[in-house]
């Protein structure tokens, strides 16, 4: 196997991030420890005696991000997180591309494409199996990939970029039942799509605690709005319409912008629980007009630092070493400030 940068950290008894300075030539290392490196690497077998007298930078990789393109804000801020992080990288050159994201022969064609010509790819990935085998292909081409928000079971991905969804689901499901409070209640779910599997994840948390705490509460229903706004306006003007009794609203992706917009023409802004994710500036919006009542988050900036991160690192061949990112609760009265 190819000695990586973990393999010289070990042998030297220093730290990646060390070992990484001395071979890119970058300041902060003294000079005893830059020649305890330097050995390290010679002894197994990262680099000959000779480039040991001169180092040489680590070539610089070209790591791209296959994200949905559409309405949903969060994903919009991973893009510019991506970009700005990105450019902020030593040794790094980041892609972003925005592709049609319910189609999985868009992605798995996006991946083709991309063989030969990534360091790494990191993918917002649709659970089926045209792209299940474009991973596969992509990465015994030798481009490692990695996923971001949603998870891929059963395919050679490097790791996987994002919060625990089940968890989330649950926590959503623990919030609305709390907010409601005790009695019988309906609570209407919309997701993007289930073919994402971390929406799938998210609602059977949701409907897992309930069913395991509050029995009281039903869920009528479910909805695919492809995180689009004006989907999800059409879909929430009809629930209410057809479940004039519906006491909260957990939507599981994007379109809360249309959500919000039905429940405001319908005079059901106030009064129904409205749960949703990710504290972009839409849901800050929601939630200081009292609209939404709880975001769900993860941060785009950590997502973006992270998937960054570890896509360098796969790339490198070292080994992936996170977990997933912590769960953050946003109401009304604990926004952040500027």
């Amino acid at each position: 196997m190819r000695p990586t940068l973990v393999h010289i950290a070990r042998e030297a008894g220093v730290s990646s991030a060390t070992v990484d300075r001395v071979l890119n030539d970058r300041p902060g290392v003294r000079a005893s420890t830059r020649d305890l490196v330097m050995e390290a690497a010679r002894q197994v077998g990262y680099v000959s005696a000779v480039q040991s007298e001169s180092p040489q930078p680590i070539a610089n990789l070209a790591l791209d991000f296959v994200l949905p393109a559409g309405t949903n804000s969060f994903l919009e801020d991973l893009r510019q997180q991506l970009i700005r992080q990105g450019e902020q990288t030593a040794n790094v050159s980041v892609r972003v591309h925005s592709i049609e994201g319910f189609n999985p022969f868009t992605l798995a064609e996006t991946l083709k494409r991309l063989e030969g010509k990534s360091s790494g790819v990191g993918i917002v990935g649709l659970d089926h199996p045209t792209v299940r085998e474009a991973i596969r292909a992509t990465t015994l081409s030798g481009v490692p990939v990695i996923t971001l928000l949603s998870d891929i079971h059963h395919v050679p991905r490097a790791g996987y970029v994002g919060i625990d969804n089940r968890s989330a689901g649950r926590l959503a499901g623990y919030l609305t039942a709390r907010l409601l409070g005790p009695g019988a209640y309906q609570v209407a779910l919309f997701a993007g799509s289930l073919s994402y599997r971390g929406h799938e994840e998210r609602e059977a948390g949701f409907r897992h605690i309930i069913a395991e705490e509050f029995p009281e509460i039903t869920v009528i229903d479910l909805t695919e709005v492809k995180d689009d706004n004006e989907q999800a306006y059409r879909a929430a003007i009809a629930h209410l319409d057809a479940h004039p009794k519906v006491a909260a609203i957990y939507n599981i992706g994007g379109g809360s912008l249309g959500i919000a917009r039905a429940l405001e023409e319908r005079g059901r802004a106030q009064s129904i629980v409205f749960v949703g994710h990710e504290l972009t500036p839409v849901h800050q919006s929601l939630l200081l007009s009292g609209t939404m009542d709880v975001a769900i988050d993860q941060n785009a900036r950590v997502e973006a630092r992270e998937a960054i991160a570890q896509l360098a690192k796969v790339a490198h061949g070292e080994a992936w070493d996170m977990h997933p990112l912590r769960i953050a609760v946003f109401f009304r009265e604990n926004l952040p400030g500027d």
